[in-house]
């Protein structure tokens, strides 16, 4: 049995243990989410993507139980979207973009059920006017519901650009995460900055893109971020120094990432080894992007 799955079906046994015995079902997934918040804090931690690939379904899938039980808690609603979107970024949208869908699809319902229940209404809905009146009043205490908000509903948006309706959505992601970097640029190792660098960079000029502003955004997350969250010098390679078709800059950008120990800041060990493994793909098609 897999390491990382051992804690998970403790947690799922805990669980069953705990309904049989508790009349009150919140109470429950609160004593069994401070078990799960430290299997995710392990899976983190982690260096081993093929263990982490493999435990991590059976974790969506008791976070799907937990939520079913208590639907209205955001804070494992807006966990759940984290891991589903992390998940779907780190290991699937690259090789299978359609299983990306659903898992983006999933982060997104949850994280707009959790800033509903925080106040905003029906983010996904509502008149755009009435949205930013309700993004405006928020506080530096939804900064984690409305970043991750946004990052799962962008990269559903992302892999949906075929959709009309999709794509008018786009003004409320974007209004969210210019919240966030109004409210903390610095937040998850400058996260905001490195979304913004991204949209700039990924758009064409009569769309709003601009790569002169997706530079500077990304190199001010990578002076927030201090050099220990690798995946920004991915982003940075693969969206800004790509698009200006800047071959010395994306190879150089790319090998800082492979000279980087994944553990140099533990939280994100994982995400780092994932950072490191993309580096070393675009590396080597460095001449078939570039040809």
């Amino acid at each position: 049995m897999k390491l990382l799955q051992i804690p998970i079906l403790l947690c799922a046994l805990c669980l069953f243990l705990l309904t049989g015995c508790l009349p009150n079902k919140k109470l429950t997934v609160a004593a069994t989410s401070t078990l799960l918040e430290g299997v995710a804090k392990s899976a983190f931690q982690q260096s081993d993507l093929k263990l982490v690939r493999e435990g991590i379904p059976a974790y969506l899938m008791l976070m799907d139980g937990m939520i079913e039980s208590v639907p209205d808690n955001e804070q494992l609603l807006i966990n759940a979207a984290r891991t589903y979107s992390s998940f779907a970024s780190a290991f699937i949208e690259d090789t299978d973009p359609e299983y990306a869908k659903l898992l983006y699809r999933k982060a997104r319902y949850y994280s707009l059920r959790s800033l509903e229940i925080r106040g905003l209404k029906d983010p996904a809905q509502s008149l755009f006017d009435a949205f930013k009146e309700g993004v405006k009043g928020c506080g530096r205490e939804d900064i984690p519901y409305l970043f991750w908000a946004a990052t799962s509903w962008g990269n559903w948006i992302k892999l949906n650009l075929d959709s009309m309706e999709a794509l008018a959505e786009l003004p409320r992601v974007e209004l969210m995460m210019k919240k966030v970097l109004e409210l903390d640029e610095g937040f998850y190792y400058g996260g905001p900055h490195i979304f913004m660098g991204i949209w700039f960079a990924s758009w064409p000029r009569d769309a709003g893109g601009d790569l002169k502003k997706a530079q500077k955004h990304f190199q001010r997350a990578l002076e927030m971020g201090q050099g220990k969250f690798l995946m920004t010098y991915v982003y940075y390679a693969n969206f800004y120094a790509r698009q200006a078709l800047d071959k010395d800059l994306f190879v150089s950008t790319l090998q800082k990432v492979l000279d980087a120990p994944a553990d140099i800041s533990p939280e994100v060990t994982l995400l780092n080894t994932v950072a490191r493994k993309k580096a070393e793909d675009l590396l080597n098609r460095k001449e078939e992007i570039f040809e």
